[in-house]
């Protein structure tokens, strides 16, 4: 099964949602793979996003992190190619480079988690398809992370929106970053989210604490905690036949 895991924006808790999902699917006692297209954002030997999935994890035996593409400037992989003297073209992966990776560990692994950069239509190739555009080519289910804060309902429901236009009838939507001690903004936001989605047939699987790998001593055990919540077993968690 693969999920791409896309948001309404940067920032919004992508990378700590896939160690999420991923913790969901080791639970299961499946073997996971984390892939990000495009890394930007990081020098050299640095651990990428989906490394610090990994670490959160524990780097368990069953679970793979990988990248197709590294970049040092923290925006757009094509801008990040140009702001590095590359030629796009050359520097980025195309689609069907990304597809035919994901399927090789699709092959060797029961559940595949694709991170996206930034938000769904944030040009991912030099040919500008986007993150959307891999998911369909994948036939994945889309994973949408919002924010709680102020501003998230119109950027959810845009977000929604441009998905069922390219024919997602069926994805997930969750909240990222959600605070210990909720202001009514907040309160209001997640009840109007899980309206949002049931009114476009999309699942919504409530909402992730803010600071899951707060401490790191604790993040393996945090993240498996917000795995095992009850709406998340209502949600499109990745999971496989047996």
């Amino acid at each position: 099964m693969i999920h791409v895991i896309t948001g309404t924006d940067t920032e919004v808790g992508k990378t700590v949602s896939t160690a999420v999902l991923a913790a969901r699917a080791l639970q299961l006692g499946q073997s996971v793979a984390i892939y990000k297209p495009a890394q930007t954002g990081v020098q050299g030997q640095e651990p990428g996003d989906a490394q610090d999935a990994a670490r959160w994890l524990g780097h368990p035996e069953r679970l793979t992190a990988s990248e197709g593409v590294r970049l040092a400037e923290p925006m757009a992989p094509a801008d990040a190619a140009l702001c590095a003297g590359l030629d796009p073209v050359l520097a980025l992966p195309s689609l069907d480079s990304h597809v035919q990776r994901i399927c090789e560990l699709a092959a060797r692994h029961d559940a595949v988690l694709v991170e996206g950069a930034g938000g769904l239509l944030v040009e991912l190739t030099a040919q500008g398809q986007n993150i959307a555009d891999l998911a369909a080519a994948l036939s994945a289910e889309l994973v949408v992370v919002a924010r709680p804060d102020l501003g998230t309902l119109n950027h959810s429901a845009l977000t929604l929106e441009a998905c069922l236009a390219r024919g997602f009838d069926h994805g997930t939507l969750l909240l990222g970053s959600y605070p210990a001690q909720p202001s009514v903004l907040h309160a209001r936001n997640l009840e109007n989210l899980r309206q949002l989605a049931a009114s476009r047939g999309w699942r919504f699987a409530g909402a992730l604490p803010a600071n899951l790998v707060a401490d790191p001593a604790g993040s393996r055990g945090a993240l498996y905690r917000a795995a095992g919540s009850l709406e998340w077993r209502q949600a499109a968690a990745p999971v496989t036949a047996t």
